[in-house]
């Protein structure tokens, strides 16, 4: 029995020899992240470029650890409020900073202003105005801020009328 491989265009061709030359040159870049058990072993080119691009990477970046283990938790405050009702001003912002989350925070915070959008639960795409708030504490704290960080979010939709706010938190490495 005969093997029949199909008849390739130009354009197919050409696809195909660009998605391979992706494909060989990108797997030895993903396995490098990997531990060395995990390494492909069946191709011995593709283990001698594994080990080339491991060698590499770990001449070129040093892995120097610093800082110590913080969480950074952002939050992102809408301005514009579901009901129509007037827009919360800079003024109001900072009063709210100042009562609900500065005795939470004491240490420091960081404020950023905006320019946002995103569905609201009517339905509407709304662009506002907004505000990111970035706290950092000790990874330690987390169950303890967790707590204080619902209750800014939870305060601030109470007392604008306020959909939702964001939060984002990642792990990540502080030194001051």
């Amino acid at each position: 029995m005969a093997l029949t491989l199909p008849r390739l265009s130009g354009t197919r061709l050409a696809v195909a020899a660009a998605a391979t030359a992706v494909l060989t040159v990108g797997a030895p870049a993903a396995y490098a992240s990997l531990d060395d058990e995990t390494k492909p072993t069946s191709s011995s080119a593709s283990s001698t470029a594994v080990s080339s691009t491991t060698a590499s990477s770990s001449a070129a970046a040093p892995t120097v650890a610093r800082g110590k283990p913080f969480t950074e938790t952002r939050l992102f405050f809408g301005t514009e409020r579901p009901d129509g009702g007037p827009a919360v001003t800079d003024k109001q912002f900072m009063a709210f900073i100042d009562e609900e989350v500065t005795p939470g925070f004491p240490d420091g915070l960081t404020i950023q202003n905006g320019r946002g959008q995103w569905r609201d639960s009517n339905g509407r795409i709304e662009r506002e105005r907004s505000y990111e708030l970035i706290l950092l504490y000790p990874t330690t704290e987390a169950r303890k801020r967790d707590v204080q960080i619902e209750e800014i979010r939870s305060d601030y939709e109470k007392k604008f009328a306020q959909d939702s706010v964001a939060r984002l938190d990642e792990r990540t490495r502080v030194d001051f």
